[in-house]
């Protein structure tokens, strides 16, 4: 089984639900992009990823451009490991109030435009091919892969800091937790 690394993004320089709907990553968000490069790079040669994915959003791709440029890579840019749907016609004030909602419940409760739990799945099915890769992702996509693999329902199984970085490891079929990332509270709740 190879290792691969799931982060969630720096802090951004706004909040979900705010007006910029794609925000870039703050000063401690950067600082906090070029620490989680700094641990990828600092792992022992045959566990250092070479490959470097990225949810679409611009927080995600801040956080992974010092690792991929220090790596010499390209990123990969993966709408699978992007922010979770939100349902269509949804406000920027209604965005907040239903995330809250979500968190309360399980995968399968959730209301939208989509079925949310199998979106979980393809979350985490999406990582088994992802081998030796540093992957930059979300509060709730993480907690979306968590939850898969504790075999819990629950949406809010971690709470993963900024920057935080989990380990998994993957043959190609399964997947796997070795290690858990940094939890801290979040402006999200």
């Amino acid at each position: 089984m190879s290792r691969l690394y799931l982060i969630r993004h720096g802090k951004p320089a706004a909040v979900w639900g705010e007006a910029d709907d794609d925000p870039g990553l703050d000063a401690a968000g950067k600082a906090q992009a070029q620490a989680a490069r700094d641990v990828l790079l600092a792992l022992p040669e045959h566990e250092r990823p070479t490959r470097v994915v990225s949810s679409p959003l611009r927080r995600c791709r801040e956080t992974a451009q010092p690792t991929a440029e220090a790596l010499g890579v390209e990123i990969e840019i993966d709408a699978y490991v992007g922010e979770i749907p939100t349902p269509k016609g949804l406000t920027a004030e209604e965005r907040p109030p239903w995330l809250r909602e979500v968190f309360q419940g399980r995968w399968r409760d959730v209301k939208g435009d989509l079925d949310y739990d199998a979106w979980r799945r393809d979350v985490a099915a999406s990582l088994k091919a992802r081998a030796g890769t540093a992957v930059f992702s979300h509060y709730v996509a993480i907690n979306a892969v968590m939850s898969q693999l504790a075999g819990d329902e629950r949406v809010l199984v971690f709470r993963p800091d900024h920057a935080s970085i989990s380990v998994l490891e993957t043959d190609g079929n399964t997947l796997r937790l070795v290690e858990q990332g940094r939890e801290a509270s979040t402006g999200v709740l």
